[in-house]
């Protein structure tokens, strides 16, 4: 039988697969008539002509309701994004908030009531924006940073602490400058912390003092300035390698770059889990509005160092501060939408925040030059590891190493330059406590 069928086919000039197309056909050409007068009857539906309104679709699209100030939020955008792939410059943080400008930053109508909006009560971005409002991501940050840190260098030399205190000079200028600039108080501590080189302490800070929730003496509300103070903040840490080699170039002689330090000693377990909690219970007493971070940081050092919970650590160290990278640089870069960012305060903030970076880095340069004057040759300190003060970890450890070698090939400062480093971080959040202590 199965033969006979593919005889026929074989000799019909029509195979079977033609015949099964040309039945198709017919009886599309057929059921046609019926699928037009079902498209009749939509048409004349009035709720359905409604919503295929040209008029009304063009109204709800983004090119009609795109403005100069969101256009030029996009183009920033996608300069950070152009910035972090081309030149690496912090594009773990970059890259989410370059996005995150763009996503705030596309036109709607805002009268359509869509939930779409970081400000938009209700709205999914308005959640997640909830972990920078409340100070989560920071902590959280600060929980992975903690799990990642080694105190050896610091408990081997303490005195290289009091080069990460130095670098906090910055903070005090820029929080002068704005009060000088006009700034009310609540404003000017949260922009302070530009100073610092620590974007999530300047979130932090920010977030509590100048959220555009809570109200000046004058009865008027404070601004929303956790955009420009995080994005300045972020934008001069990924600067790091370009802003402070001319600084501490400038500040040092070519002995002063070539000298070298003591190797630090071998540190014991004990000892550094010891530091967090000695650490932890030193800087909460001494700023309680620092414990969300601090208390993270010793938390996370804590199981680091303890050696039994190494998949905690891990954790912390890896999965759980990649995964609020992404969602802080998002939710603080689509907060810079026009009507909030493109403000004259703006600018001022990334004035500010660029003379204090530049005060911290000197600052430490010089006191380490300064603590050079009682020390023995022996103990003396190389003043490129002062400009790691700042807390732009590991970055501004970095720098000191590179310019180390540049002058000497064979010579280590990386390990040296952690300890300020560190100290600087820490310092930082006490400084931010303080702030908070003395503002609110």
């Amino acid at each position: 039988m199965i033969y006979l069928l593919k005889l026929n086919d074989d000799q019909n000039p029509k195979s079977t697969t033609s015949i099964i197309r040309s039945q198709m056909k017919r009886k599309l050409i057929k059921s046609l008539p019926v699928f037009l007068l079902f498209l009749f009857i939509l048409l004349a539906n009035t709720s359905f002509a409604a919503m295929i309104d040209v008029a009304r679709l063009w109204k709800d699209t983004g090119f009609h309701n795109l403005q100069m100030g969101n256009l030029l939020m996009i183009c920033f955008g996608i300069l950070l994004i152009f910035l972090a792939i081309k030149f690496e410059y912090k594009p773990l943080i970059l890259i989410p908030m370059g996005v995150g400008i763009i996503i705030g930053n596309i036109p709607f109508a805002h009268e359509a009531n869509y939930p779409l909006g970081i400000y938009k009560e209700g709205s999914v971005m308005n959640y997640l924006y909830m972990g920078v409002l409340k100070g989560i991501y920071p902590s959280l940050i600060f929980l992975g940073i903690g799990a990642m840190t080694d105190f050896s260098s610091l408990i081997s030399n303490p005195k290289l602490m009091l080069l990460g205190a130095a670098a906090q000079v910055g903070i005090f200028v820029t929080f002068l400058g704005a009060m000088i600039l006009g700034f009310p108080l609540q404003e000017s501590g949260a922009i302070a912390l530009i100073g610092g080189a620590d974007g999530n302490t300047a979130i932090f800070l920010s977030s509590q003092l100048a959220n555009g929730l809570r109200t000046l003496p004058d009865g008027t509300i404070v601004q929303n300035l956790i955009g420009p103070i995080a994005i300045a903040a972020y934008i001069y840490m990924a600067l790091v390698p370009i802003i402070q080699p001319p600084i501490m170039k400038l500040l040092t002689t070519k002995k002063e770059r070539l000298m070298r330090m003591k190797p630090p000693r071998s540190v014991s377990r004990r000892e550094k889990i010891a530091f967090s909690l000695v650490g932890l219970l030193l800087t909460a007493f001494i700023a309680p509005g620092a414990l969300p971070l601090l208390g993270m940081f010793f938390f996370g050092n804590i199981l680091k160092e303890s050696g039994v919970t190494k998949q905690l650590a891990g954790t912390a160290s890896t999965i759980l501060i990649d995964i609020v990278a992404i969602l802080i640089g998002v939710t603080v870069g689509a907060s810079t939408q026009a009507d909030v960012f493109l403000k004259p305060q703006s600018i001022l903030i990334f004035f500010l925040g660029a003379v204090a970076f530049m005060v911290a880095t000197a600052g430490g340069v010089i006191f380490a030059k300064v603590m050079n004057l009682f020390l023995k040759k022996e103990n003396r300190i190389n003043p490129l590891v002062g400009s790691a003060g700042v807390a732009a970890v590991p970055d501004s450890a970095q720098v000191s190493q590179r310019m180390g070698q540049k002058e000497d090939p064979t010579n280590h400062l990386l390990g040296h330059a952690m300890a300020p480093n560190i100290a600087g971080v820490i310092g930082s959040a006490i400084t931010a406590g303080l702030l908070m202590g003395f503002i609110l």
